[in-house]
């Protein structure tokens, strides 16, 4: 009967992914349709003839170019900074004796619990005083501090041994060439999984983009997505081919960083 437990947990799992990859699955299957084949009932699975042309008639509604040059910018140097940020964070909280250390920690770790809504008017009136409303410094500069990144930092920096730390001490090393060339050397999965968080978190991003940023030229993807879906809003090709090609390259980051991911979880301690 035991031996019966693995097959069953393996069906189970391999129906779970199977249910959860339908709507990605539907979603491409209409984005190759027509539009009348895309309103049948009872729909048809698979399109008689796949039209790859609604690709690049729903590229070419909107201006989905400047969308994606504009979320890779913000991506980019909001997962820069949040790196920086991070890392510096993190070592002093792990490795740095100061007063206070453990309760200025704790109190980061409590505005992780303060819904995103609570802070959005207060964010937005210190925006409009600084003038960078509707343009990168709003949708970059607030982001560079990531409470989780500097967690999980934190806690993989204090599973490193204290010997690594004492002979580098001992050979005359400061903090700053300990944490480039012992500890950042030993934290590569986990700055690979914090790098694909803020990755997927900034290419996501809607509610954030749509209230600091008011022209067509600053809109990111999913802000851009979302004007497109009020314009196209009965064309269902269209808009599945829209958000296949703006969900596409996350899917491809998933795979091409699986393994590092993996890793991560299976060497970073977040215990003390």
């Amino acid at each position: 009967m035991n031996r019966k437990w693995p097959l069953i947990i393996h069906v189970i799992l391999i129906g779970c992914a199977v249910w959860m990859l339908l709507p990605f699955f539907w979603m491409i299957s209409t984005s190759l349709k027509n539009e009348d084949e895309a309103l049948e009932f009872p729909p048809d699975i698979l399109p008689d003839r796949p039209l790859l042309s609604n690709y690049f008639a729903a590229f070419k509604q909107v201006d989905f170019t400047r969308y994606f040059l504009n979320t890779l910018i913000m991506t980019i140097a909001t997962t820069v900074l949040v790196f920086f940020t991070s890392i510096l964070a993190a070592y002093a909280f792990a490795r740095l004796e100061f007063v206070g250390r453990e309760a200025l920690f704790s109190l980061f770790l409590a505005m992780m619990m303060i819904p995103m809504p609570v802070y959005l008017v207060p964010s937005y009136v210190i925006l409009s005083h600084f003038q960078w409303i509707d343009t990168f410094f709003a949708l970059i500069i607030p982001w560079s501090a990531n409470v989780f990144s500097i967690f999980l930092l934190r806690q993989h920096f204090k599973s490193l041994p204290q010997e690594l730390f004492d002979a580098a001490a001992i050979d005359g090393l400061n903090h700053f060439q300990i944490l480039k060339s012992i500890v950042l050397p030993l934290s590569k999965p986990v700055l690979v999984t914090i790098g694909i968080f803020q990755v997927v978190s900034n290419w996501n991003s809607f509610l954030w983009p749509l209230i600091v940023t008011h022209s067509d030229s600053m809109r990111t993807i999913q802000t851009g997505l979302a004007y497109f879906a009020q314009a196209e809003s009965t064309n269902y090709p269209l808009l599945c081919a829209a958000s296949t090609f703006t969900t596409m390259p996350l899917i491809v980051l998933y795979f091409l960083m699986q393994k590092h991911i993996m890793a991560s979880y299976a060497r970073s301690g977040l215990k003390e």
